[in-house]
């Protein structure tokens, strides 16, 4: 749903950054020749700053290109022709671009930068919500359920569930240091996804299995090595705990 609702806003972020410079040019063609070309030029940068911060950097590139085409065609003499006889238009046609391509890099970069804080945050607190209920000695069904609810969150499972008793043969595999191991090889979950129909991510602590966490993953979700790492660290939290309440009983 939620990847659904990003398609939906990129594309309605790169139909504007296409329509509102045209819209833009219209508006400003009755006052072009009392309006100075740089004052326009800058009316046009903002509608790229618009779109670049609220959309993609695909959004913003071609927000710059229509901007400069539209600035080209109605406020550029001659007017109504994608021609250009002066040279400083030429220059400030060219500034548009460049400006405009250096802002949505800009925004693009500090998307992703907010984009991992928010992440690194969300991560930290679901390790320390396991962690919190495991000093709790909470019972080890709402153990479970938390660390399931978890990990079908950070990697986008369709389901999860634990097992005391491990495969064989075993199937791909989450390994301790976040890879993807299916029959040996290295699988690229970050770019394809983990490997399906399911995969386990083994409990274990101090070097003794107490189960594994059996994962159905949603086919072609990509799923970065951090949330991977994560993913293990919720588990070994997980499994710490539940060696500690097998020797208490």
């Amino acid at each position: 749903m939620k990847r659904q609702i990003l398609r939906y806003r990129d594309r309605i972020a790169l139909t504007a950054a296409f329509v509102v410079p045209l819209l833009v040019g219209v508006v400003l063609v009755p006052f072009r020749g009392t309006f100075a070309n740089t004052a326009a030029a800058l009316v046009m940068v903002s509608v790229i700053v618009a779109v670049a911060v609220t959309g993609t950097r695909i959004a913003g590139i071609v927000a710059s290109a229509s901007s400069a085409i539209w600035f080209d065609f109605f406020l550029v003499p001659p007017y109504d022709k994608l021609t250009i006889s002066h040279r400083p238009d030429l220059e400030t046609t060219i500034a548009i671009v460049v400006v405009g391509v250096l802002v949505t890099e800009l925004a693009a970069r500090s998307r992703q930068h907010w984009q991992a804080a928010n992440s690194s945050t969300a991560y930290v607190a679901m390790i320390h919500g396991v962690a919190v209920l495991a000093a709790d000695s909470a019972p080890v069904a709402e153990m479970i359920d938390l660390v399931t609810a978890s990990l079908t969150k950070l990697l986008a499972l369709r389901t999860c569930r634990f097992d005391r008793a491990l495969a064989d043969p075993p199937l791909a595999r989450i390994d301790s240091n976040g890879e993807v191991a299916l029959v040996g090889m290295r699988w690229p979950a970050k770019e394809i996804g983990i490997p399906g129909p399911e995969a386990e991510i083994l409990a274990k602590w101090r070097g003794r299995v107490v189960g594994r966490f059996v994962v159905t993953p949603t086919p072609g979700e990509a799923v970065s090595l951090e949330q991977r790492i994560v993913s293990v660290a919720l588990v070994d939290v997980f499994a710490a705990y539940l060696v500690s309440e097998m020797h208490e009983m």
